[in-house]
């Protein structure tokens, strides 16, 4: 495992031998003294205000635990619930066939999201480290398997679907403008792109500030939601649920494939992706031992209910028919039920989708942070800003590459791609429990799940796998094809040590640069979570 590089005797940063780093920092005698100012001036503080052992760790420059209970709560609903239940309905009913399978395919879904996150609260706890199914992976597999699935996440998945959810947003925010026709192609980028901005302004200034967006928003995401379901079972209590009756709800317009109930499956976990993300920011939780599994499972059941009841309301105004021909579903239900108040609808949905590209910011970014810190990206994306703690390189990454992916064009049709992907992730990820199980059985575990939770989890992630394969080829092929390009930029970038001068000069000199325009250096590393968690017994 590489540390971070610090400052050695003859006047630059240095790697540990061991690291395979995208590249190393030499040479830098031009910064020695800039950082000689800045340790000097840290002295100088330590001296004045660090007075006990407590405020000395609180002046820590590391990432801070600022992300109690409620706002772990927060992370994984406002990470899960964003445009997902507004689009997903639609590609869930059209591949089940009835009303009657998709409300099963929906409650399915909820429950091995909840198997997947009890696995992950065990990993979470056991390699204690932000950076999610990256992080157990390149610790158990090693690092090209944990760098591919960087690769594809930061290359197509996160800033894909974070332009999804931010055009999600653009068009519903300008709907209410544009009643009888489309918004402009250019306004919803541009509204898009000053959302992402704005937003990335306030994960650099504080991650205080960021959970509270996260928490008010994620309430109000919820409220949304409550409001369709109350209308919902209105509707069903004055009878109107003639979708629902069992003799209706399961007449199927053709017999549908063991292939077409996967897709079905696969478009559900597109809605509830984010369920893993308190995993990358575990390093920034407060008591992750306790908190981590909490969090979990409180969200997992409340989210399950929530999209449940909410396919439930759907139903209790639209038949299916006009559900499949709906392109905005919350717009036509508040159309058909709300009358002069149908407004709610579009606010309400750009409320959770605000809150949804926020809680995949923060996220994300910390996904770059860990990648860099073990050497598979750059290290300026490692550091961190001297007065807020927050990752700023690894946040303007985020943001640059989903802006470029909004300026690209059309992103809809990259959302299987991306759910394959990422259903690909949790697979591997979940066989590295099992791995971890057999070769390392006396690793200290604080939470240790019983084995049929992973093992039954990956008996229906094959069999998922399999068929969404046979039924899609091109597409899943092609979201192979993505994350396998990442092989050779593996060996170039990471493990080929012997580049040319110029590379490494190239390279010192844009972070140089970019410590300088962000302010930033490496953070401390907190071991106090981390050393009692991994430590082996004797007998391992």
């Amino acid at each position: 495992m590489r540390q971070a590089s610090s400052v050695s005797s003859g006047g630059y940063y240095k790697d540990s031998p061991e690291s395979g780093a995208w590249f190393s920092l030499q040479d830098l005698d031009r910064t020695e003294a800039y950082w000689k100012r800045v340790c000097k001036a840290d002295e100088m503080q330590d001296k004045e205000k660090k007075k006990d052992e407590n405020s000395s760790k609180s002046d820590r420059v590391t990432l801070k635990k600022e992300i109690g209970l409620l706002s772990a709560c927060a992370i994984i609903i406002g990470n899960i619930i964003g445009s997902g239940i507004f689009i997903s309905p639609k590609g869930v009913l059209e591949h089940a066939g009835s009303v009657g399978l998709s409300l099963i395919v929906w409650v399915c879904g909820g429950g091995i999201c909840a198997l997947g996150s009890l696995c992950y609260a065990e990993l979470g706890v056991t390699i204690p480290k932000s950076g999610g199914d990256y992080s157990y992976v390149t610790e158990i597999f090693g690092g090209l398997v944990g760098f591919l699935l960087l690769w594809s996440a930061v290359l197509i998945m996160y800033p894909t679907t974070l332009a999804v959810i931010a055009l999600t947003f653009s068009n519903y925010v300008l709907q209410p403008a544009f009643q009888n026709c489309l918004p402009p192609f250019i306004a919803t980028r541009l509204l898009a792109t000053i959302c992402i901005l704005f937003l990335t302004w306030v994960n650099c200034s504080s991650v205080r500030w960021a959970t509270r967006i996260q928490d008010v928003f994620t309430v109000g995401k919820l409220l949304a939601l409550v409001l369709i379901i109350v209308v919902g079972l209105i509707q069903i209590s004055r009878g109107h649920y003639d979708a629902l009756r069992p003799s209706v709800a399961f007449e199927f317009s053709e017999d549908p494939s063991v292939g077409q109930i996967a897709l079905a499956f696969l478009q559900a976990s597109f809605a509830y992706s984010g369920w893993n993300f308190l995993n990358y920011v575990t390093e920034e939780v407060v008591e992750p031992r306790k908190n981590l599994p909490r969090a979990i499972y409180v969200s997992i059941p409340l989210v399950t209910l929530v999209y449940t009841m909410t396919n439930i309301a759907y139903f209790s105004s639209m038949t299916p028919e006009e559900l499949l021909a709906s392109n905005a579903v919350a717009v036509t239900f508040g159309e058909k039920l709300l009358g002069m108040f149908s407004w709610v609808m579009p606010i309400s949905v750009a409320l959770s989708t605000f809150g949804g590209i926020n809680g995949y910011l923060f996220t994300s970014s910390r996904l770059c942070f860990s990648g860099a810190r073990e050497g598979h990206l750059p290290y300026l994306l490692a550091m961190i800003h001297l007065k807020n703690c927050t990752p700023i390189p690894a946040l303007l990454l985020c943001c640059i590459a989903t802006i470029v992916i909004l300026c690209i064009g059309e992103t809809h049709n990259l959302i299987n791609y991306v759910s394959f992907i990422n259903y690909l992730s949790y697979g591997v990820t979940i066989a590295g429990l099992l791995y971890l199980r057999k070769k390392r059985p006396n690793l200290a575990r604080p939470i240790k799940v019983n084995m049929l939770v992973p093992i039954t989890y990956m008996i229906f992630w094959a069999v998922l796998l399999g068929f969404s394969l046979y039924s899609e080829p091109v597409v899943c092929g092609l979201g192979m094809v993505i994350m396998l390009t990442g092989v050779p930029v593996y060996f170039v970038g990471v493990q080929w040590k012997e580049k040319p001068k110029w590379v490494y000069r190239l390279l010192e000199k844009v972070t140089y640069m970019g410590q300088k325009l962000c302010y930033v250096v490496f953070p401390q590393e907190d071991t106090s979570e981390t050393e009692p968690l991994t430590a082996f017994k004797a007998t391992d």
